[in-house]
């Protein structure tokens, strides 16, 4: 009995040195990989490309992961990259995500290696910035894919690699992002037990991670409302129909459903008007014009009932005034849900990752992520990663001062790191 015991427990011992060993291993190759990281991020940083023409970038990330002896696929979703690495012990499949694209911004902060990049956006000159952080996102997966490369006789079951692109809406009508690296099978042989993913936040300190059990992100559609009246000139309003006026009280009636229809208790909802087109000149009704938004939700059920609401204030406002009112609501994600269980069982390997005490449960966000679609097809956990210099004030992400400190994105190399030995660990 006494044998028993002893080996139980040189079996146990043995068995916490090694994770230890591994965990010790992920930190000192991390810091080690840190300049490189820091000097991919900037390179993109430098040159980067909107969504579903991110070619140079596709071959970019390419290069290197076949360097590092991965089985690599291009042009996944037009200009995704998807690697697979194959530990040597057995385990499940887990997923790890970026995001690639830039937006189309003009860059106005003062880093060496700020933007001049200009591009065909719709037929229009553009410029174009990382205004967003895809580019942290990349290079810390580039550098996660490094470090597990260098460990792969002890990674546990098969990692995918997925850098996605477009995740900011492909340009006009056509299909990108993550709708249509699921609808590639991008999730799929072999099928992913588990994604998780990250995103850098321009108010979050460097070091710090911030997640969120179940609804984290919100839903984000787009909606366009074409207001048909009659023609008039502006000296006789008397003698038309105004679908500018028409215009004004619906797009007053819209914020009624946020503040008088909706239960804000249960979970916030956003409508919000952002572009408007109608008339030629000062002296003229126009006959029609037209107006477009976006809706983010944060609870399906409401979603649908925001749907509805929307189109009978637009058609009743419109027909109460003698016009006609067309609603056409336009999905972009869906909200971004993170798995209870999956957050639950994670939380150690952030912790890891970052120190206990920089790890903390957020609340959630009306910004959207088509992240989202990922979780539809299996297990899904997203969380944020500080990259706000200490000390400093907050930028905002999509403007042209968004400005990142890339001091720390080892954080994120471990993080992800982490997460693939404590989940992966377990054959599915």
């Amino acid at each position: 009995m006494r044998k028993l015991f002893s080996l139980i427990v040189l079996c146990t011992t043995v068995s916490s040195v090694s994770a230890q060993n591994i965990q010790q291993l992920i930190d000192q190759r991390a810091k080690a990989l840190l300049p490189k990281v820091i000097e991919w991020r900037r390179h993109l940083h430098q040159n980067p490309e909107l969504g579903n023409r991110e070619f140079k970038t596709m071959a970019y990330i390419a290069n290197h992961l076949k360097s590092l002896g991965l089985e690599v696929t291009t042009g996944v979703a037009k200009t995704g990259v998807v690697a697979i690495l194959k530990g040597g012990k057995p385990g499940s499949v887990v997923a790890l995500r970026a995001d690639i694209d830039a937006l189309p911004i003009v860059e106005r902060t003062n880093v060496p290696f700020k933007s001049t990049v200009m591009a065909d956006y719709l037929g229009q000159q553009v410029p174009v910035m990382h205004a967003c952080g895809h580019d942290t996102h990349v290079a810390i997966l580039m550098g996660t894919a490094e470090v597990l490369a260098t460990m792969k006789k002890d990674v546990p079951g098969t990692v995918k690699f997925i850098f996605q692109p477009a995740e900011e809406g492909p340009p006009g009508t056509e299909e990108g992002g993550a709708p249509l690296m699921v609808k590639e099978g991008v999730m799929d042989n072999p099928k992913v037990d588990a994604i998780f993913g990250l995103h850098i936040a321009a108010g979050l300190e460097i070091g710090k991670i911030k997640y969120k059990s179940g609804a984290f992100m919100a839903s984000s559609d787009w909606f366009t409302i074409k207001v048909k009246g009659k023609g008039a000139h502006g000296s006789a309003p008397w003698s038309g129909i105004d679908p500018i006026m028409i215009s004004a009280q619906i797009i007053n009636g819209l914020q009624t459903i946020v503040s008088r229809s909706e239960d804000l208790t249960k979970a916030p909802v956003v409508i919000t008007v952002g572009k408007f087109n109608g008339g030629v000149r000062e002296n003229i009704i126009p006959e029609e014009v037209s107006f477009s938004g976006t809706i983010r939700t944060l609870d399906g059920a409401m979603q649908k009932d925001v749907y509805e609401k929307i189109r009978r204030t637009a058609s009743n406002i419109a027909e109460a005034l003698g016009g006609t009112a067309e609603v056409t609501i336009d999905n972009k994600t869906l909200v971004t849900y993170n798995t209870p269980a999956l957050v639950s069982n994670t939380i150690a390997s952030l912790q890891t990752a970052a120190g206990a005490e920089n790890v903390s449960e957020g609340t959630w966000t009306t910004g959207a992520e088509d992240f989202s679609f990922f979780g539809e097809k299996a297990p899904a956990f997203f969380f944020n990663l500080g990259g706000m210099p200490k000390g400093a004030q907050p930028t905002s992400h999509h403007t042209p001062d968004f400005l990142i400190d890339d001091s720390m994105l080892d954080v994120g190399v471990k993080a992800f790191c982490n997460i693939v030995f404590d989940y992966g660990k377990v054959k599915k």
